[in-house]
C-alpha cells in the first residue's frame, strides 16, 4: 500500500494554489484589457456622440471642412462587403473542406491542404495590392461590363449592377475579402469534418447510402456546430479588415444602390483619415467609428455564441 508523503502533498497543494491564482489572474487581466479598450473608445468618442447624438449613426454626410460627420455610409460599406465575402467564401470553403476530407485522393490531400493554409499567411496588404493592380483591371474590362449589360437590365437585382465600371468599389472589396477569409473557414471546416467518427460514415455506406447522402445526413449534422464557428470566425475577420479593403473599395463616403460604385468601410475610413484628422471633433468622430466597429463585431460574436449554444442544446436533446 502506497504511503503519501505529507511534505510532498503540502508542496503539491501550494503549486495547485499558485496555478489557480495564475490562471485566474490571466482571465481577469483579459477582462481588464477589454474593459480598458472599451472605456478608451467611449472617452475618445464622447465629444462626437455628444455633438451629433444618435444622428451620427444615421447621417451619411462626412465633410471634414464643415465638421459634419455621419457613420451611415461606413456602416453600410462594412456590412455589405462582409455579406458579399460570406456569400462567396462560405460555399467555396464548404466544397474545399468536403473534397479534402471525403473525396480527395491521398496524394493530393496534403498539397491542397497546405496551399489553402498558405493563403491565410499572405499579408493583407499583398491582397490589397493584388486586388488593385490585377483584380480591379480585370473586373473593369471584362466582368463589370458583362454584369452591366446582362444583369443590370433585370427588374429586381438589376440596380445592384448598374453604373460605370470603375473596377474598384464595393463588389471588388467583397471579392478580395472572400479570398482572404476563405482559408480560415475552409481550414476550420476541414478539421471539424475530420472529427466525424469513421464508424458513422461506414455505417451509412453499409446501409446503402451514397456519398452525397452520407455527407448531408451524417457528416454535416455531426459538424454543424464547428461549421458555424468557422463561418463566424471568417465573418469577424471580414468585418475588421483594413488595408486590403482600403486599396480597392474607392474610399467614398456615400451610399449607392450599385455594388459597382465606390464606397467605404469603418476600418478603411479610420486608416485613411486618422493621421490627417485636425480638430477634436474630427478625431473624436473617427474614434466613434472605431467604437461602432467594436459594437458590431461584439454583436456578431455574441450572436454566434448564442447560436452555437442553441445548436449544442438541440444536439444534446436529439441524443
Amino acid at each position: 500500500m502506497a504511503i503519501i508523503d505529507p511534505r510532498h502533498a503540502a508542496k503539491q497543494l501550494i503549486y495547485e494554489r499558485i496555478f489557480r491564482a495564475a490562471t485566474l489572474t490571466a482571465a481577469i487581466l483579459v477582462l481588464l484589457i477589454l474593459g480598458g479598450v472599451v472605456l478608451s473608445l467611449i472617452i475618445g468618442a464622447w465629444p462626437a456622440l455628444r455633438h451629433f447624438g444618435f444622428g451620427f449613426v444615421t447621417r451619411e454626410v462626412w465633410n471634414p471642412v464643415t465638421e459634419e460627420f455621419g457613420a451611415r455610409s461606413a456602416i453600410f460599406g462594412t456590412v455589405v462587403t462582409s455579406l458579399i465575402a460570406m456569400v462567396l467564401a462560405v460555399p467555396t470553403a464548404f466544397g474545399i473542406a468536403l473534397f479534402l476530407t471525403q473525396m480527395c485522393p491521398p496524394r493530393l490531400k496534403r498539397p491542397i491542404g497546405v496551399a489553402v493554409e498558405l493563403l491565410a499567411a499572405v499579408p493583407s496588404i499583398i491582397y490589397g495590392l493584388w486586388g488593385l493592380f490585377v483584380l480591379a483591371p480585370v473586373l473593369q474590362r471584362h466582368t463589370q461590363p458583362w454584369l452591366i449589360a446582362h444583369v443590370g437590365v433585370l427588374p429586381i437585382i438589376g440596380p445592384l449592377f448598374r453604373g460605370p465600371p470603375f473596377g474598384i468599389g464595393i463588389l471588388t472589396a467583397g471579392i478580395v475579402l472572400a479570398i482572404m477569409i476563405l482559408p480560415f473557414i475552409a481550414a476550420t471546416m476541414r478539421d471539424v469534418f475530420d472529427t466525424v467518427p469513421p464508424m458513422l460514415k461506414e455505417s451509412g455506406y453499409g446501409l446503402g447510402a451514397t456519398t452525397w447522402e452520407v455527407i448531408w445526413r451524417v457528416v454535416v449534422p455531426h459538424s454543424r456546430v464547428g461549421m458555424v464557428g468557422g463561418i463566424m470566425l471568417g465573418l469577424g475577420r471580414a468585418l475588421g479588415e483594413t488595408m486590403a479593403v482600403t486599396f480597392v473599395i474607392g474610399n467614398a463616403h456615400r451610399i449607392s444602390a450599385s455594388l459597382l460604385a465606390p464606397g467605404t468601410t469603418i476600418s478603411s475610413a479610420i486608416a485613411n483619415e486618422f493621421t490627417e484628422a485636425v480638430g477634436k471633433l474630427y478625431t473624436s468622430s473617427l474614434i466613434a467609428l472605431g467604437l461602432l466597429l467594436f459594437v458590431i463585431t461584439f454583436t456578431v460574436i455574441a450572436a454566434a455564441q448564442a447560436m452555437l449554444r442553441r445548436l449544442e442544446r438541440r444536439a444534446t436533446a436529439a441524443l
